[in-house]
Order: C-alpha cells, then structure tokens, then sequence
C-alpha cells in the first residue's frame, strides 16, 4: 500500500511541473506558426535589371525590350516611375544587387541624367565584385561616344563639371563606369528604318538564365 502511495504522488508531481512547461511549448508553436503565416514570401532576385533614360526610350525600345522579356518568363525589374530627386535609393539599388545581370540602355540623354549615372556605377560595381552580367545597347548612339564621352555625352559632362565642381571625384567616377560599360560586348541600334524585333530577340537571348554571369569585353 506504502509504494501504491508513494508511485501515485510522483506521478502527481510529474504532471503539476510537465504542464506547464507543455502548454508554453505548444503555445510557442501557434504563435510561431502565426507569424510565419503572415509573413509574405521574399523575391530572392530578378533575371534582369533595365537601366535607361526614361525620355528618349521608355515608350520605344524599353517598352518592347520589357515586354519580350516578360514574354519569355525572364524576371525582370524596369523602374517606370519619374526620375526625380539628386541620388537613386536603398530601394533601388538593392534590386541592381539582387538581378543576375543588367542590361544598359544608352541613348542621346543618358549621360545628362545624374539618376542614370548613379545607376550606372552601382552596376559596374556590381560587375566588378560579383561578377554580375552587363549587357549595354547602344540606341541612336555610338559606343564611341560613351566610351570617350564625346557628341552629346561630351556637353552633359561639361554641364555637371560646372554642377559638381566641389566633387568632382563623383564626376570622375561617372566617366569611368561609361568607359567601363562602353568596353563590354554589347548591342548597337541605330534608330534607322524603323524598329528591328531581331535586336529584341539577340538582346533577349543574351539574357537567358543559361547563358552564365561573366561579361566579356569587346575588342
């Protein structure tokens, strides 16, 4: 009778210090699964990054180029909205590092964008650290002239040395990245006799997931 008692009052203390113990542990888990539950799925990356100045292309060759992407299911970040403001944000340039590659778009008024610019740099520098893909189209412009900045990109310049005088470390680093982007294999398109779909296909197919991360230079 003595070891009845005594085996009754263990289990008595077992369940009076387990209780409580299990019932934090389980509300634990309902409060973990709550907040799982609410918390929306994050995009890893983006296939593309589309880099252009929105009033010489956004209603041309961005548009069509933004649309052939989509078309093949190649996930792709365009910033459509007015470019406004002296630098680009956290926001944007956390999506340049989270695309697999970008692609330029270099037109008569990239270069008098200071927006366009800071894009810029941040892609190469993207290029140089992780190996990130650069793809440049050259639209309606020589790649000479963004290489040495010259013709339009030579008056640009010549406006943001007055307009930055006091850094003009960040103009230098501007006319690096063109020099750099101008020096990858890229795509040129005149912007004569009218719209060719087979750049749209090259520069597309260019961008395919498969064909690696590296950039080449054009020589």
């Amino acid at each position: 009778m003595g070891c009845i008692m005594t085996i009754l009052k263990m289990c008595c203390r077992s369940l009076t210090f387990s209780s409580p113990s299990s019932a934090a542990a389980a509300a634990g888990d309902d409060d973990d699964d709550g907040i799982e539950a609410n918390i929306p799925p994050r995009r890893e990356k983006y296939d593309v990054f589309i880099s252009f100045r929105g009033e010489d292309t956004r209603n041309g060759i961005t548009s069509h180029l933004h649309a052939a992407l989509l078309q093949k299911k190649i996930e792709t970040y365009i910033d459509n909205r007015l470019q406004k403001g002296e630098e680009i944000g956290p926001a944007l340039q956390e999506a340049i590092e989270k695309s697999t590659q970008s692609v330029i778009i270099f037109s008569q008024n990239y270069a008098s964008s200071t927006w366009c610019l800071d894009e810029l740099v941040h892609i190469i520098e993207c290029n140089e650290r992780y190996g990130q893909k650069v793809i440049p189209v050259f639209y309606d412009i020589n790649p000479s002239d963004v290489r040495k900045q010259h013709g339009s990109y030579a008056g640009a310049f010549a406006q943001l040395e007055k307009r930055f005088k006091d850094n003009i470390d960040k103009v230098h680093k501007w006319r690096e990245a063109l020099t750099s982007a101008a020096n990858l294999s890229g795509f040129e398109y005149p912007n004569k006799g009218g719209f060719k779909e087979s750049l749209l296909v090259a520069v597309v197919k260019r961008t395919s997931p498969r064909n690696g991360r590296s950039s080449s230079n054009t020589h």
